[in-house]
């Protein structure tokens, strides 16, 4: 008796990374992402397409201050939001997102400062876990970096694409607490349009990636974009596998897990290395003040959770406590003042 093969869906076999990135072991081991929601700032996300039924939660458009309606001004949401929680449809058909579980909430546009900025907020206050931001922007702002930073006090892993211009990694990707992301393709070598600099934390694949469009309808895709929306889907993975890790901590195990690549360490072409999603989901906890967690970007601080009191002493020169160094030195000053003195009383003695 010949059995007769399930249908073969060309959109599923081409999502050819699902291999080397072992996403079906590493879905299996962060229940799919499920109970966590990543907001997906970028044009808009057509919700009825068929790969995404069941996938997206509310959202907000920034500019006209109303829900997000069902429209994708440009295709780009729609393939990011798929990217990360695609569900396919039918039998074994469709893409399927790196984390098929988890919700996506869109919030659009993006072309501004202030939108984006708006959108941080917005999808902070509305339990996003994970904001994925799949665009660059022409010029910083102050208020985008301040949005950041209340995100990440509100422990928010945040995602950016460094951008496809081969030159310096870009805003938002660029500002201190956001996750800088750039391309490598199948062979796990830089992608020639991915941006560099010591911005940059991490690399994922982009190229020849297959890209749901609204209105069902698909193609091949290419970029920064693509890999951030892989990194955010892991991310989501990992904060459905430990609900009580912290953001800083999701962050330090995606950068200190990465396969090495380019330069021995971390360099500027490759950051800490490209995403290794079951090592991420796998390597054993660490306490959260041994940490580094931290994009490239940001200033050294004590890692959330750390027990150090920042007031307390150091130990100073010669492994002495440091209050006992410093006396010890006092000490010697007053015995140094004291001979002195006592020499000029001498030479002044009559």
């Amino acid at each position: 008796m010949t059995g007769v093969p399930a249908r073969a869906d060309a959109e599923r076999d081409s999502q050819w990374y699902f291999a080397p990135m072992q996403l079906a072991k590493a879905q299996a081991l962060g229940n799919g992402g499920e109970g966590v929601t990543v907001a997906v700032l970028d044009s808009g996300v057509d919700k009825t397409h068929q790969d995404l039924r069941g996938a997206t939660v509310a959202g907000w458009n920034t500019v006209r201050k109303v829900p997000d309606d069902n429209s994708d001004t440009g295709p780009h949401g729609t393939s990011m939001a798929t990217l990360i929680a695609g569900r396919g449809h039918g039998d074994g058909a469709g893409l399927l997102g790196v984390a098929p579980r988890s919700k996506v909430m869109s919030v659009s546009p993006t072309e501004d400062p202030v939108y984006v900025a708006d959108g941080i907020r917005w999808a902070v206050a509305h339990g996003a876990k994970v904001i994925n931001m799949s665009f660059v922007l022409d010029v910083g702002d102050d208020a985008v970096q301040k949005a950041v930073d209340d995100a990440v006090a509100a422990d928010v892993v945040l995602v950016a694409g460094s951008g496809n211009d081969h030159k310096a990694v870009a805003m938002p990707a660029r500002l201190r607490g956001v996750l800088a992301v750039g391309t490598v393709d199948r062979n796990n070598k830089i992608a020639d349009f991915s941006n560099y600099g010591p911005q940059l934390d991490l690399v994922a694949y982009g190229t020849d990636i297959p890209a749901a469009r609204p209105h069902n309808k698909y193609e091949i895709a290419e970029g920064t974009s693509d890999s951030t929306a892989l990194v955010s889907g892991v991310a989501a993975l990992m904060r459905a596998r430990y609900p009580d890790m912290s953001a800083a901590e999701v962050v330090d195990r995606l950068t200190r897990t990465a396969t090495d690549r380019g330069a021995k360490g971390r360099d500027d072409y490759y950051g800490y290395g490209q995403l290794n999603p079951v090592a991420a989901l796998t390597v054993p906890r660490v306490k959260p003040s041994a940490t580094t967690a931290a994009p490239t970007d940001a200033p050294a601080t004590a890692a959330q959770g750390s027990t150090v009191d920042p007031t307390a002493a150091t130990p100073a020169a010669g492994g002495l406590p440091g209050w006992l160094f410093f006396a010890a030195i006092g000490g010697l000053l007053v015995i140094v003042a004291g001979a002195v003195f006592m020499m000029v009383r001498v030479r002044r003695s009559p």
